[in-house]
């Protein structure tokens, strides 16, 4: 990994912290930009900004090579979103493009923006038909990168991992629900593999300019649900009475692109993920 150019992490919570320490460690010079820098851990150096005004982010380092675009939005609604990842993604790259040279730009989207495909498997190729705005306003934020020959986008499908368990606790707890009709697949992908597969696309020679970043195994989201019950040693969640809508669609995420690129995941589907966070929990994890 070439040391020469920091790393500007865009967006600087769970996901980028581990992100920036994987770089660090690495021997990158990494920037967290956050509206409030006090919880960003050493090494990682503090940049107090808001991507929401263009005036916070004149004077960035003028040695940044890489940006990681990943904020969290505050709340989700329309207009977050919006201020962040088509507003603020424009402030960012105006502000740095007038001063520095920028190597590769990683835009963190979401699966979202597939939207519904009937549990079909889909790839990086696949038709994006959003159902919701957040999916919609991704999906606007990667088209406008298109021109931008250096960025790379980063589909991530649902997040789980450490602080990341509230499936756990809904079927511990007696209130998830089985979703009713057809199967419905669910696609996750460990926090720590996010921050890994992050990591290695910045170090390609030649990346491509879209990956999906989920783990090897689709699965229906009752068999996730029925193999937590087991592990828990609970029953399983009740049926739904009625299908009901989901803003994510139904599908079945092919990684084949991220694994024929080098990156190996540490949890290839959901059991190796939430093993040993099931371990980790309390006696009572309610």
């Amino acid at each position: 990994m070439n040391p020469a150019g920091a790393v500007l992490l865009a967006g600087c919570g769970d996901v980028g912290i581990r992100t920036g320490l994987q770089l660090a460690a690495a021997g990158r010079r990494v920037y967290g930009l956050r509206r409030s820098t006090a919880a960003l851990p050493s090494p990682l150096l503090p940049l107090q900004a808001d991507l929401a005004d263009p005036a916070s982010l004149r004077n960035l380092p003028e040695d940044i090579a890489d940006i990681v675009f990943l904020p969290a939005p505050g709340q989700r609604d329309e207009a977050a979103y919006r201020g962040l990842f088509l507003d603020g993604l424009t402030h960012l790259v105006d502000a740095l493009q007038r001063r520095v040279r920028i190597n590769r730009l990683l835009f963190v989207s979401s699966s979202a923006v597939y939207g519904e495909h009937g549990g079909a498997w889909v790839d990086e190729d696949s038709p994006c038909r959003p159902l919701a705005f957040n999916g919609r306003l991704l999906l606007q934020a990667e088209q406008r990168l298109a021109d931008m020959t250096q960025a790379t986008v980063a589909r991530c499908s649902g997040i789980y991992g450490p602080g990341r368990t509230r499936l756990v606790a809904q079927i511990a707890n007696g209130n998830a629900r089985r979703p009713a009709g057809a199967s419905e697949f669910s696609n996750r992908i460990h926090v720590e593999d996010v921050a890994g597969a992050l990591v290695h696309l910045l170090v390609l020679p030649e990346p491509a300019a879209c990956y999906v970043i989920s783990d090897d195994h689709p699965a229906p989201v009752a068999e996730v649900q029925e193999w937590i019950a087991r592990q828990l040693g609970v029953p399983p969640p009740a049926p739904e009475k009625t299908a009901g809508e989901r803003a994510v669609g139904n599908k079945r995420l092919r990684n084949g692109r991220l694994r024929a690129s080098g990156y190996t995941l540490r949890f290839p589907d959901f059991r190796a993920g939430y093993a040993p966070l099931l371990r980790e929990l309390p006696a009572s994890p309610i």
